[in-house]
């Protein structure tokens, strides 16, 4: 421990250790619970029942693609938490939290509501937010901007998806898959 120094590397890391053993589980759990609430990608009918892009992924990358980006932004969260007086520290964990409250409403929003147009707009704030989250994080913890950078490439990749969707289905809300003589429109 250097002198003048509120706590040791070995302490430093084991705060590191205590926020990522919490903070990880916790950014999937609640993706995972989004994700739950409604029936998502190919087994929602509503979606199967959209015209999408010519390269929209297959199904199964999607839960991959989340799980992977959940805990890439949960370390980066818990290196910010764990940066204990550094300057914009709280900016950053507060722009954090924005954006990841709007990604959680996202998957409701579109395939719940099927708002498509409006879940447009929200992956726009995401991608906003989170680019201010990881330029704050940069300032203070390069890591964990390092680790948002991921995460930002595919919020940019599906607010394209989600634009060719609104741009395919100008009906969204009021499309009703084959086989279903009515559909609750949120």
């Amino acid at each position: 421990m250097e002198l003048g120094s509120i706590a040791s590397k070995g302490q430093l890391r084991m705060s590191f250790v205590r926020w990522a053993a919490f903070v990880v589980p916790l950014v999937l759990l609640l993706g995972f619970l989004s994700g739950r609430s409604v029936a998502a990608g190919n087994e929602n009918a509503w979606y199967v029942a959209l015209a999408k892009p010519s390269f929209t992924p297959p199904g199964w990358v999607f839960p991959v693609a989340w799980t992977i980006l959940y805990v890439l932004i949960g370390f980066a969260l818990a290196i910010a938490i764990s940066a204990r007086g550094a300057p914009l520290r709280v900016v950053g964990v507060v722009l954090f939290v924005a954006q990841f409250a709007l990604n959680l409403a996202w998957t409701p929003l579109f395939f719940g509501a099927h708002k498509v147009g409006a879940a447009f707009v929200v992956i726009v704030l995401i991608f906003a937010l989170s680019l201010a989250t990881a330029w704050t994080f940069s300032r203070f913890r390069p890591a964990a901007a390092v680790l948002m950078l991921p995460y930002l490439a595919w919020l940019a990749f599906a607010g394209v998806l989600n634009w060719q969707i609104v741009q395919l289905n100008p009906n969204a809300d009021t499309i009703v898959p084959a086989g279903r003589t009515s559909q609750m429109i949120g």
